[in-house]
């Protein structure tokens, strides 16, 4: 019977053990997503990643609803959100090969250690604007509370509404993710001052702290 049970929690480990995989589930930490968008955002073929999805929803680590001809992709609940959590923890922690890396990206992408409070009041005495870089579907599944979607893409087309005299903090994905650094190279280099922030909303959520759904800021 032991054997039995370690038979069956080393699925788990046997799903997560492949980089697409991991990075597929970050994805979703972000929000639901159907195959194409995981695969568009991943750099996966559509084929490739259904592959992949498919052995994530045998280790019930994801769920799938199917509309039309279109099958969405979400986490299995919370706990699936704090256990890709930890994993990159602790990698973070062990891994030497993996300090270096991050250590290399923080130098190249500038991110700013924000504390998470004092950012929310600064938001609400509206001494900062907080942008949302990411694809908006990723903002309306939810975002920090008081920021505004503005992906990357659309970021020159609008610089116009965005107020020079406040400093803008920008946000993605976490602290892996490229789009807020880039916006804040594009906005710096048109005189507004800004950082990118190192955390996403999931570094956010796992703090404890509130996350706003659906299109108001």
């Amino acid at each position: 019977m032991k054997t039995a049970v370690y038979e069956q929690i080393a699925r788990i480990g046997q799903a997560v053990a492949s980089a697409p995989r991991l990075m597929l589930l970050e994805l979703l930490r972000q929000s639901p997503r159907t195959v194409e968008a995981l695969a568009r955002e991943s750099g996966l073929s559509v084929a490739n990643a259904s592959q992949h999805l498919k052995v994530l929803r045998q280790a019930q680590l994801v769920h799938a609803e199917k509309d039309g001809v279109f099958v969405t992709y979400r986490l299995a609940g919370d706990k699936v959100d704090a256990f890709c959590r930890v994993i990159r923890e602790i990698a973070e922690a062990r891994l030497l090969e993996l300090q270096q890396i991050a250590r290399t990206f923080d130098q190249e992408r500038g991110h700013e250690v924000v504390d998470r409070r004092r950012l929310l009041g600064r938001i609400r005495r509206r001494e900062v604007t907080v942008i949302d870089v990411r694809p908006v579907e990723e903002y309306r599944a939810g975002h920090i509370p008081g920021a505004v979607s503005i992906p990357l893409a659309e970021l020159e087309a609008r610089l116009a509404s965005l107020p020079r005299a406040r400093e803008i903090v920008a946000y993605c994905r976490g602290p892996y993710c490229v789009m807020a650094p880039k916006a804040v190279k594009a906005l710096r280099a048109r005189g507004y001052k800004a950082v990118a922030l190192a955390d996403g909303v999931a570094e956010w959520r796992a703090h404890g702290l509130r996350v706003r759904s659906g299109d108001a800021a």
